[in-house]
This record gives C-alpha cells, structure tokens and sequence, in this order.
C-alpha cells in the first residue's frame, strides 16, 4: 500500500493538507484551478529569471512551496523560501513587482491580491530541497555513494526520524540502467499516522534520465 500510491495523497486530511483552500461553483471550477496555475508558474519563473542571486552557492532553487487561499474579495498566497538572508532587504520590492504583475495576468477587478514571503526553518528537512541537491550534485558526476550520504547527513541535521532516497536510471554513467536505494532511521510509508513528506524529481544527464525520490519521516 505505501509503495503504490503517493503518500501524501494517502495523508490528505490526516497529516497532510492542500497547497489550494478555496470553493467554487462547479461550473467555474476550471477556471479556480487555471488560476492558480497561472499564479505558481508565475512565481517560480519569477525567482528563477529575475532573482538569480537568490540562488545559493550550490544553485538550489529557494523556492520551496506555494499556499493559495481565495475567499470572495482576495486571494492570499504565502510563499515558502529557504536561504531567504538574502532577501531582508528586497522583500517588499519583490512583493510589489509580483503583486503588480500577477494582477495584470489574472485581471483581478474586484479581488485584491495580497502576497506573504515565509522563510522555512528547516530548509534540509524538505524532500524537494534534498532532490534538488542530489541531482546538481549527479549532474556535476560526483559519485553516488558519496551524494547520499552526504544528503542523509544534512537531513540528519534536521532532526527527522528517518529518510528513504531512491535513485533509478543510468547512476554514474553505467551502461545498464538500475535502481538504487537507501533507508536511514525508520521509514513506516504504511502507517497513516506517520507524517511523511515526499517528492519525486526528474534530471537530464548526459547519459539519459535520472529520476529521484526522497521520502521523509518528520
């Protein structure tokens, strides 16, 4: 069952929420969810054309996660950033230009938009920052070996339960395509109660596709 189905999915409701909290007719449901599409792409093609500082040394995108909650009258979308000291200074400039634009794009007439920037505290407890590190990491060709367990160490750090990576495709430029996997601590994918966090992430190396998933337990 753990292994079969995404467990967050499995978790909404439980231990794990929506990144959307809105309603709406039925008829203007696609509408809502094209909206928030619009809005997403927007700031993350924002981050990465603009904001190229924001970036750390090790090229990792800050950009962790997007909340968006819509009532009558606003829309509120809280966005999560890792690394954000860089931030401290340009906060409310980067918060006018994506208000402005992102007016612009929806043509929101009798809805204000307001935007909130959060920093996450924990930027290596997050599946998608370890994914991310993992790939530029394989992209540079440094060994596998020594790229998990280096990514284990620095989930470690945060104090989680356990952590779960997965790695399938050529690994280290082998000729034959396999799957490589690590668990370190406990990992119960089975039990509903268990907070998991999880992301997949996919990479084009020279020698082909690497795809990546990390789960892990908080």
């Amino acid at each position: 069952m753990g292994k079969k189905i995404n467990p967050l999915g499995l978790r909404l409701g439980i231990t794990q929420s929506h990144h959307s909290f809105w309603f709406e007719n039925p008829l203007f449901f696609s509408r809502g969810l094209r909206e928030d599409e619009i809005i997403r792409d927007f700031i993350k093609n924002y981050v990465k054309k603009t904001h190229k500082i924001l970036f750390t040394s090790e090229g990792i995108d800050p950009l962790c996660n997007i909340l968006i909650k819509k009532r009558i009258d606003f829309i509120k979308v809280i966005i999560y950033i890792v690394f954000s000291n860089i931030l401290k200074k340009s906060r409310l400039r980067i918060i006018k230009e994506l208000q402005i634009n992102i007016t612009k794009n929806l043509k929101l007439i009798n809805r204000k938009l307001y935007i909130v920037i959060k920093k996450v505290e924990k930027p290596y407890a997050q599946p998608n920052i370890i994914a991310e590190y993992i790939a530029l990491q394989l992209n540079n060709r440094v060994s596998f070996i020594k790229v998990i367990q280096r990514a284990i160490e620095l989930t470690e750090r945060s104090g989680i339960k356990g952590i779960q990576v997965k790695v399938s495709g050529r690994i280290d430029g082998k000729d034959i395509a396999r799957i490589e996997w690590i668990r370190e601590g406990r990992v119960p994918l089975q039990t509903i109660r268990a907070r998991i966090d999880h992301c997949s992430h996919i990479i084009r190396t020279k020698y082909g596709l690497i795809g990546i998933k990390i789960w892990i337990y908080l």
